[in-house]
């Protein structure tokens, strides 16, 4: 094996040759020391720096570019969770450096103690550590570097050392070696791996990107939270995720079988990541290399594996499943009023209405009203109006908080706990944002916390909101400098810096290596917090920037979670690894044009990949103003977003469904088909927050070994086997749509396709969206009602898809099996619990004779029972021979059923109605031709 393992090395480093062109600088660095773990859970190694003179070093090599190296450094690799990922971590070994605090992400540290003692070994020339046969650990010595291997095929995954120049080479070029070796200086770190030709990547975010959703060669991806419009594309955009998915055919079995891995770089500094030709390097301006990787080997596995170590992604409230309407302008109570009349009136359905910062009292102060627009006893009673029909209230909190107004008991509140970030001088950092003068909370403070849940209970006692959107937190600065201050007058509503502003010029604020930031290599502290600006521990914000929002989120979590003793429900901005643990997301400020629309569903499958399930965008666009066409295409798409919600500026029209007749009746179709799946695509929120799978999933999730699902980008599933194909282009009425093999159901007339992975061109007329489901599936719905409260105490119908004959030749039987999940939709814990949660297993069976059975089986099933929740109807699709004989049987009862048979299109379907089963019991309903 050890042999077998260093000749594919070679092969790999070979074959990538010549393709970066990037300086050359230095050696890299030799084992000088290293020490195995005993029961093959690791090794830590010294390494040293290779002399700049050494016979083996390049006369061109400039090794003090960017700095002077650090020497000597500690790697430490170690199988973690019963060897199921590998972590290699590498820093400074005397000196402490930055890294993601254990307070955003908690996890095992890589310098905690192994259970047994060290055992010393000398450094050979290649060695390597396996565990349950998943993963092989290898490294070369001078230079050093390692390299991931999967034991399965012997793939290697991620490989380190760079090529050496090949013999009969004389000349000393950077160009003798694909990349560099290993750089680690105080503010840049470089390294890289080697890729096959065969790799198809994904993830590395947050951006916009037309490319479509597998990364590009070429491409430099740039990693720092901004706040810039999500219509620029191809640049840094609102979230931080140095992380990507390898989808690789095997090396080895039948049949082309695509396996996946997962590499984490879990680091907040500012970084560029280079996808080369067969090369991807990463080059990071400061903090440690501490890298994670998961063996999948499917897409779903590697993200169960991935939030394992970052987090679960957190549970929604049922509630927040439905449609939510937004928009920056609705500038009073009565304005509120009169778009949930409309919504109603028109038939739409309307779970959750949202208020932007228009509620706030003059200057845009947080946890304030405006006392005649929004004046606290009409607004408390629209609350309570929304309350009592089921409906759900939301607002706005941005975090700057005013420093120009009196009496503002928020600011004061803040300055006596002194939670504000702190100016080089250890005074608090003065910015700009829409209150006008505004200091920022430190979020990493634990103080800041306890102000933060008072300032929520205190604002939560006048008005009961349901959640929080939280914005501008990348965080968003209408100024740029380390110093600023305010001469006295207040520019409303204006994002042009009116501060007075000077900058330091130390390491931080112009650092020696400058990443793409914004598309034209901005300072690091344009347009937000100064890089020297202090944290409450002495943390700069050149490390700690890009972690505002996810730590703004996990206060957010905790105020609302204590303060409402229910499900929390906040929608952030800014994210970065591990905010799915606390926070939904959107987009962002998209436009309004077809090219808007499509990009959304990249960046909506992306942020699932990254381990934020519940996202969506603004659908018909924030900015801009959307043809009829455009506003109908986007509500079909939209209905179909984990989280969907419209939302648009103040200083356009209205871009509500109702005010056109055509849109209204996309609007009620689209949502209306959402609403009978609410049951489903509460399961997948289940699902997510129980092994992190996304609820919008690429193709190629569920089609592993279906190398065309790889390069479709503007469908998408829900769960596993609900295929959405969204027209995304203008003034058109038919789609080509990829379906991977099988029988597919349209969900809304039961007409079929059967696919041997193909591609068709379906009718799409203005009101129509194409949903399929893909046989082997069973859908729980419920009935299509104006809100999720109304939908919740519905009778339930079961979509059972077979193969449709046509398709099933080759075997004698077919099966199809689903699951659901109940419980109150706001518990705080999502959990199977007795007596508080229900989990209902269901399974099917078609013999080619024609006869079959649905059965379920019931786990806690007396919460179901206490709800009353009924089964009234099965459709049973691909049912090719008419029974004659349908039995139910529910424990002791059984019972004939009223039976209907239809035909769907060419595919015959089996109808039972009347069935009046209880949910919480189990049962089981057959069916035989004679």
């Amino acid at each position: 094996m050890r042999v077998l393992l260093l000749c594919m090395m070679l092969v790999l480093i070979l074959c990538c040759v010549g393709t970066q062109d990037a300086p050359n600088l230095g050696q890299g660095y030799y084992v000088s020391s290293i020490k195995q773990y005993p029961n093959h859970e690791g090794f830590e190694a010294t390494l040293e720096v290779i002399p700049p003179h050494s016979s083996s070093s390049s006369g061109n090599a400039d090794d003090s570019l960017y700095g002077a190296n650090l020497n000597p450094l500690r790697l430490i690799v170690r199988l973690e969770e019963k060897g199921s990922r590998v972590h290699v971590y590498i820093s400074d070994y005397y000196n402490s450096r930055w890294e993601v605090p254990q307070s955003i992400i908690p996890r095992p540290k890589a310098t905690d103690t192994i259970r047994n003692s060290l055992m010393g070994t000398t450094a050979a020339d290649h060695k390597e550590i396996k565990h349950e046969k998943l993963f092989a650990v290898t490294y070369t010595t001078h230079p050093f570097g390692f390299a991931i291997t999967r034991i399965a095929n012997g793939e290697v995954l991620f490989n380190s050392t760079p090529a050496a120049a090949p013999a009969d080479d004389s000349s000393s070029s950077s160009s003798s070696s694909s990349f560099n070796p290993m750089v680690f200086k105080d503010q840049y770190l470089e390294i890289s791996t080697q890729l096959p030709g065969t790799a198809s990547l994904f993830g590395l975010g947050e951006s916009t990107r037309p490319d479509g959703l597998q990364l590009k060669q070429g491409r430099t991806y740039t990693l720092w939270t901004t706040d810039i419009t999500a219509m620029d594309v191809n640049i840094d955009l609102y979230g931080a995720y140095p992380f990507y998915m390898d989808v690789r055919e095997a090396r080895t079995g039948a049949g082309g079988q695509q396996l996946t891995h997962g590499v984490l770089l879990l680091n907040s500094n500012a970084m560029e990541v280079s996808y080369g030709a067969e090369c991807l390097t990463f080059r990071v301006t400061g903090g440690v290399l501490d890298f994670y990787f998961f063996p999948g080997p499917s897409p779903l596995a590697v993200l169960d594996q991935y939030t394992q170590l970052v987090g679960r992604p957190a549970p929604m409230p049922y509630w927040s499943f439905g449609f939510h309407q937004c928009r920056w302008g609705y500038r009073n109570v009565s304005t509120d009023r009169s778009v949930v009349a409309n919504f109603k009136k028109a038939r739409i359905p309307l779970d959750t209405m949202w208020n932007d910062i228009d509620y706030a009292a003059s200057g845009d102060r947080d946890f304030t009203n405006d006392p005649i627009r929004f004046a606290l006893t009409d607004w408390r009673s629209f609350v309570d109006e929304l309350h009592a029909n089921g409906q759900h209230y939301v607002i706005l909190i941005d975090p700057g908080i005013s420093i120009a107004y009196e009496d503002y008991g928020t600011y004061e509140r803040g300055l006596k706990a002194d939670i504000f970030l702190k100016n080089p001088k250890g005074e608090n950092y003065l910015a700009q944002v829409w209150p006008g003068p505004v200091y920022f909370p430190d979020f990493l403070n634990p103080k800041t916390t306890e102000w933060w849940m008072n300032e929520v209970q205190m604002f939560h006692d006048k008005i009961p909101i349901d959640g929080m959107w939280i914005d501008m937190n990348e965080v968003s600065n209408f100024c740029t400098g380390t110093f600023c201050s305010w001469n006295g007058t207040l520019f409303e509503d204006s994002d042009q810096c009116y501060l007075n502003c000077s900058s330091t010029v130390t390491k931080w604020d112009d650092p020696p290596f400058k990443i793409n930031h914004m598309g034209t290599y901005q300072e690091l502290g344009y347009k937000t917090a100064a890089m020297t600006v202090k944290h409450y521990d002495g943390s700069l914000e050149y490390n700690a920037h890009s972690l505002y929002g996810i730590a703004e989120s996990i206060a957010t979590n905790i105020a609302l979670t204590k303060v409402r003793k229910k499900r929390p429900f906040l929608l952030s901005r800014s994210t970065f690894i591990g905010s799915g643990a606390h926070t939904a997301h959107w987009t962002g400020d998209d436009g309004a044009s077809f090219e808007d629309l499509a990009y959304s569903i990249v960046t909506i499958l992306n942020s699932g990949i990254f381990g934020v399930p519940m996202v969506g965008a603004d659908i018909c666009g924030f900015y801009g103003t959307p043809t009829e066409d455009l506003c109908g295409r986007w509500i079909q798409t939209g209905a179909f977003y984990p989280f969907s919600r419209a939302h648009n500026v103040r200083n356009n029209p209205g871009k509500e469904f109702y005010r056109w007749k055509s849109v209204t009746k996309s609007a009620r179709k689209a949502l209306g088909l959402r609403y009978r799946l609410l049951p489903y695509f509460y399961t997948l929120n289940f699902e997510a927050h129980t092994t992190g799978a996304p609820i919008a999933r690429p193709l190629f999730f569920s089609f592993p070994d279906d190398p065309e699902a790889l390069k479709i980008n503007f469908q998408f599933l829900i769960g596993s086997s609900i295929l959405i194909s969204p027209v995304v282009q203008a003034n058109t009425t038919s789609v080509h749509a990829y379906f991977p093999k099988g029988t597919w159901y349209n969900l809304y007339d039961w007409s079929s396709i059967i696919s041997t992975g193909s591609s068709f061109i379906l009718q799409a007329p203005w009101d129509v969206i194409n949903v399929h489901v893909h046989e082997g599936s069973i859908i729980p719905m419920q009935e299509s009602l104006l809100t999720s409260a109304l939908v919740r105490k519905s009778l339930f119908t079961l979509v059972v898809a077979f193969p449709a004959a046509a398709s099933n030749c080759e075997s004698s039987s077919s099966s199809a099996t689903g699951h659901l999940f109940l419980d109150d939709g706001d518990d705080i814990k999502m959990e199977l619990t007795d007596g508080k949660s229900t989990h209902v297993l269901f399974s099917a069976n078609l013999e080619a004779a024609g006869n079959g059975f649905i059965k379920s089986q019931v786990v806690y099933g007396k919460y179901a029972l206490k709800e009353n929740w009924v089964v009234q109807t099965v459709v049973i699709l691909g049912v090719g021979i008419k029974p004659n004989t349908v039995l139910i049987h529910q424990e002791a009862r059984a019972a004939e059923a009223h039976v209907t048979v239809t035909h769907a299109g060419e595919v015959p379907s089996l109808h039972l109605s009347g069935l009046n089963l209880l949910m919480g019991k189990g049962f089981e309903i057959t069916w035989m031709p004679k």
